[in-house]
């Protein structure tokens, strides 16, 4: 077991730079081709041992989450123990930064944040390929969230191929503080495959990919269409999409003057709107 000392693990954002939707599997589920990539900020979950089990949510998103109901953090929690290694007693406070339902992997951050913290507690190694059989079980996202670095993600987006190549472009980070459930946004895909990602490095697959699920959401929040409309308006952007199911876009800016600029120009026309100026990975 580690020491006694606070373990505090970042929960980066995760952002799909393209997501092709393929086909709707037997088992329910959808096969995907898409570019992850990860932000310089998120949630951050901390970790010290305690009398009993405990845990909290802080932070300027936690209301949208009950910390006494199915949370993610939890079922890591419960699933590292009940197949990889006993734990001991832990107070487990996470600071909800991300807006919840927001396409960029939040609660599944989340739970890697939780698989990593509790290897160190056990000294199990992140190599372990036990870790992350229980991400995939926990979610499709949950696996890229564990390795949380660029990579092509296949299958249910639980198989990885890290790539480089795209580390310190700055990005915005857009959501209109609208929550879009994935399910919804996948039944409403039209079922037509458009096709594998494109072949090349990451950075010509994002800008020559697309994300196949934006349409199915713009259904259910309309509001998309506004914050794509806003983020096409700013100068100097070399990419700019919505990531996962919605209902945060993105984009990526040639310099990181540019990206200063574009995210006081949305705070000052929006100022409702959540805004996050970070950089890649």
């Amino acid at each position: 077991m580690a020491t006694d000392r606070m373990i505090v693990e970042p929960a980066p954002a995760k952002l799909n730079l393209a997501l092709h939707v393929r086909r709707r599997r037997e088992d329910g589920y959808h096969d995907l081709e898409t570019l992850f990539a990860f932000v310089a900020d998120g949630d951050v979950l901390t970790v010290e041992r305690a009398d009993r089990d405990r845990f909290a949510i802080v932070g300027p998103y936690a209301a949208g989450l009950a910390p006494d109901g199915d949370n993610l953090v939890t079922r890591a929690r419960d699933a590292f123990t009940h197949r990889i290694a006993p734990l001991p007693p832990l107070a487990i406070t996470l600071d909800k930064r991300l807006p919840v339902a927001s396409g960029i992997g939040g609660g599944s951050a989340d739970a890697a944040a939780m698989l990593r913290a509790a290897a160190r507690i056990a000294d199990v190694p992140f190599e372990d390929s036990r870790l992350m059989a229980i991400a995939a079980a926990l979610g499709s996202d949950v696996p890229a969230c564990l390795l949380s670095e660029t990579a092509f993600g296949s299958g249910r987006g639980e198989a990885l191929e890290a790539v480089a190549g795209l580390a310190g472009r700055p990005v915005l980070l857009v959501n209109p503080n609208v929550g879009v459930p994935t399910g919804p946004v996948f039944a409403r895909w039209d079922g037509v495959d458009r096709g594998a990602l494109p072949v090349g490095d990451a950075w010509q697959v994002a800008l020559r990919g697309r994300n196949d699920l934006a349409v199915p959401a713009k259904l259910l929040a309309p509001m998309i269409g506004e914050v794509i409309d806003a983020l096409d308006r700013l100068t100097n952007t070399s990419l700019v999409r919505m990531s996962g199911s919605g209902a945060t876009c993105f984009a990526i800016f040639d310099t990181a003057s540019a990206c200063h600029a574009g995210a006081e120009a949305i705070r000052t026309a929006y100022p409702d709107w959540w805004c996050l100026e970070t950089v890649l990975t």
